[in-house]
């Protein structure tokens, strides 16, 4: 029989997702950015102490700050929902009818189970029923969901969801191919192999219109 403690590694290892949002606790805000850093910081000390780590070396002994903010201001920033990015939207009024495809936008997120980094690119569409919205905001919404502990399915699922809230379409799509370094550094240790994921909502379930946007991101863009 499988005990409690195998059945979690053998989930991570699987990177099974068990929510279709990210688990956080309902006191997840309680404390101000400074306080948690302050936290996770004497967390790493800990961390770094117990695997017998000197700091008082120059070298490390800033790293226990240095990863503390970086946990909370950066990588894992997109937790915070005060800093989701404000999705505006304007009216087509130049009639556009087909499909908006911004390709090869560069994704950096966090892998949930080992806490080591995922890269890759994310490639998003939508048909405007009557909204449009700016360029770089659908970039801004691909790093605000990355800036978390994620899974890649989980990511892509919530990069469709909010394009179709604040467009007010089903018509969006996202595929994610990215590389998990919890693969390719340890474990199997595979330096090859990459992730794809996809998400198609309203006509982009029709196969001509999915085909279409698939060949769109094969696109090669030199300049």
């Amino acid at each position: 029989m499988i005990n409690n403690e195998d059945f979690l590694d053998e989930t991570g290892d699987n990177h099974f997702s068990s929510n279709a949002q990210n688990p956080l606790r309902q006191d997840a805000f309680d404390l101000s950015d400074d306080e948690k850093i302050e936290q996770i910081k004497k967390d790493v000390e800990n961390i770094l102490q117990t695997l017998g780590m000197d700091l008082t070396d120059d070298s490390i002994k800033g790293t226990p700050n240095r990863v503390a903010k970086m946990f909370v201001k950066e990588i894992f920033g997109g937790l915070n929902p005060s800093k989701k990015p404000k999705a505006s939207t304007f009216d087509n009024n130049y009639k556009y009818g087909e499909m908006l495809v911004e390709k090869n936008i560069t994704l950096y997120s966090t892998c949930e189970h080992h806490l080591l980094p995922i890269i890759g690119r994310a490639h998003v569409a939508y048909i405007s029923s009557g909204r449009v919205i700016g360029l770089s905001k659908m970039n801004r919404i691909v790093e605000y969901y990355a800036k978390r502990p994620q899974v890649q399915e989980r990511l892509t699922m919530q990069i469709v969801q909010e394009l179709q809230k604040a467009l007010g379409t089903e018509d969006v799509a996202c595929v994610i191919d990215a590389k998990h370094l919890c693969v390719n550094s340890r474990g199997i240790k595979d330096i090859e192999s990459s992730t794809v994921t996809s998400e198609f909502g309203g006509k982009f379930k029709d196969p001509q219109t999915r085909r279409e946007f698939l060949d769109y991101i094969k696109l090669e863009t030199q300049f």
